[in-house]
């Protein structure tokens, strides 16, 4: 069986194994912190409701046999639970099968999730999670020596992940082609974090250096993940260090890190003994025959489910971060096919005043991520994900996006909900709920550093105009669709 097994990634598996736990356990924490506002039984867009309109064959989910909040909240934390042990390293201490079902129980309880998550769970870190969640179910133990296919699957996605985005790049917004986009994304990106100020600065030479510097990471560099050492652990660090570049210049979840787990994976102890000191390699045993069978099961399927990925990503009609199945296995992938030249926030206000007038004040809810008010620097979230914040990014861009829950943000604002307001940073009315609730559409651009220096502000805005009239109790209005546009495609 020696030609089963690669002792020399043992320690690129442990880093993906341990990095894979992490990721779980922050998705999970999310999960049961922000549930009961976005989709639990009273939240904007309710799981029974949904469960009710769709099939277990449709929406695989432990959730189509019972839901409650308090059993959605049981399963995220014993998820939680379980990944944290995974990350102290009890699947290095159990039996390869008890390991294997962990690793398959994780996976079960994440897509039950995901897949009742409806909007809040629709962007493309979700399938990439489980995705290599379930690759990780055939990693093996720390007793065994890694199975090479799986290893080499390991590649095949960070291939698939990369080039798929390079590709819909080229494809896509003009400004990649001729090396403009980032005068533009480190400003209108999701949700910027504490330095994207510093790059969007930048000089502009230096922001076609780094268009053209992703377009070589992306699709260059991925085809190096196939060659002999140590040209691919040389290609997987140049991912990386990308990967690491787009760390400190936004915020996109776990997105990144789990690129970065990947990329660590193709890397040989030979190759990086040559530049870091390293542990000594464990004794490593031969895996046994039943675990082989099921890996080579494994691989044939992954390469067939490749079919339709690899056709997608050749298409002159590419899509970005579609699943071909409803497990989530075998995605393509993709990000920022087309970059936004102008920012627009949608503000959320409230006011105790019993009339409106022209002489009422509004005082506004500052949510945790997105861009609020001008005197505060971004702050990191990544890789936890704050999925109303990003929700809030996409209505500013498109009205119709905001339709099946802005409507239901604004009930609970005027309700006092709690689990809502656990969402936010900043509650105006600590003291009893406002009478009134409108949102308000802003232009939001970053200041200069003269501006900067003057004002001590990160930002400058305008008020573009009005998304969400005033409204009450008992009247609660759908936003302006005046400008129109669909819901963008992450």
């Amino acid at each position: 069986m020696g030609w089963f097994s690669a002792p020399e990634y043992w320690l690129g598996r442990l880093v993906l194994e341990r990095g894979i736990a992490v990721v779980y356990l922050l998705a999970f924490v999310a999960a049961a912190q922000q549930f009961r506002a976005l989709i639990g039984e009273h939240g904007m867009l309710p799981v029974p409701r949904y469960l009710a309109a769709v099939s277990f064959r449709r929406v695989p989910s432990i959730f189509h046999v019972h839901y409650s909040d308090r059993f959605f909240a049981a399963v995220a934390w014993f998820g939680a639970a379980l990944a944290a042990a995974i990350v102290a390293g009890l699947a290095g201490l159990v039996p390869l099968w008890a390991a294997m079902l962990m690793w398959l129980v994780l996976w079960v309880l994440y897509l039950s999730i995901v897949n009742v998550g409806q909007t809040w769970y629709s962007f493309g870190w979700e399938s990439l999670l489980l995705e290599t969640g379930f690759l990780a179910i055939f990693l093996g133990n720390d007793a065994i020596a890694p199975p090479v296919l799986t290893m080499w699957l390991a590649r095949l996605l960070l291939f698939r992940l990369e080039f798929g985005a390079g590709l819909i790049k080229l494809r896509g917004d003009r400004c990649w082609r001729d090396l403009t986009c980032l005068y533009y994304h480190h400003e209108t990106q999701p949700m910027p974090g504490p330095l994207s100020w510093f790059f969007h600065h930048l000089p502009k030479p230096l922001h076609r250096i780094e268009v053209a510097g992703n377009h070589f990471a992306q699709l260059v560099v991925p085809f190096g993940l196939f060659a002999p050492q140590p040209i691919a652990s040389v290609a997987a660090a140049i991912i990386v260090i990308t990967q690491l570049w787009l760390v400190a210049s936004g915020n996109f979840a776990w997105l990144n890190w789990l690129t970065i787990l990947l990329g660590c994976s193709a890397i040989d102890m030979s190759s990086l003994a040559a530049v870091l000191p390293i542990p000594q390699q464990p004794a490593l045993t031969e895996p046994p025959i039943w675990f082989a069978v099921l890996v080579i099961v494994f691989a044939v399927a992954t390469l067939l489910l490749s079919y339709w990925p690899m056709r997608n990503m050749i298409s002159r009609s590419q899509r970005m971060n579609m699943s071909f199945n409803p497990f989530h296995l075998v995605n393509t992938y993709g990000a920022f096919g087309s970059v936004g030249r102008t920012r627009r926030e949608v503000v959320i206000e409230g006011t105790n005043d019993a009339t409106i007038t022209d002489e009422t004040v509004w005082e506004e809810y500052e949510f945790k991520g997105k861009p609020g008010a001008v005197r505060s620097l971004p702050r990191q979230w990544a890789p936890y994900h704050l999925r109303l914040d990003w929700l809030m990014w996409f209505a500013a861009i498109s009205p119709s996006y905001a339709y099946p829950w802005l409507q239901g943000l604004l009930l609970r604002l005027l309700q006092d909900d709690r689990p809502t307001l656990r969402l936010l940073r900043h509650n105006p009315f600590p003291e009893c709920p406002p009478k009134y609730v409108r949102a308000q559409l802003y232009r939001y651009r970053f200041t200069t550093w003269q501006e900067l220096r003057r004002q001590r502000a990160w930002w400058q805005r305008s008020l573009e105009g009005q998304y969400v009239p005033p409204v009450s109790l008992g009247k609660v209005a759908a936003p302006s669709n005046r400008r129109g546009g669909t819901g963008p495609t992450r």
